[in-house]
């Protein structure tokens, strides 16, 4: 598989680290109280199909990325950077 990073272009996966669901990035209040802060620690969903991803490119340019990908054909959709795609998580 290879993730075409909008940095460096066409990689190898194997230069990536996978770290999660891109919900990551929509992070809840500090004094949002602790059954929210529970749910978003401990609740995960685990969808078969198009998903987004939270990668860092650790052997190439450091940049962190939201990959769009579907999880039973492994097919990428889309790659962003997060900081853009930061505000587009919900």
């Amino acid at each position: 598989m290879r993730i075409d990073c909008p940095c460096c272009g066409s990689r190898d996966i194997r230069e990536f680290t996978y770290k999660g669901d891109a919900l990551a990035l929509d992070r809840p209040d500090p004094d949002a109280g602790d059954a929210v802060w529970n749910d978003y620690v401990h609740n995960r969903d685990n969808p078969a199909g198009p998903t987004r991803e939270l990668w860092y490119h650790e052997m190439g340019c450091a940049a962190w990325l939201v990959v769009t990908r579907d999880t039973v054909s492994h097919e990428i959709e889309a790659v962003e950077l997060a900081s853009a795609a930061k505000g587009d998580v919900a």
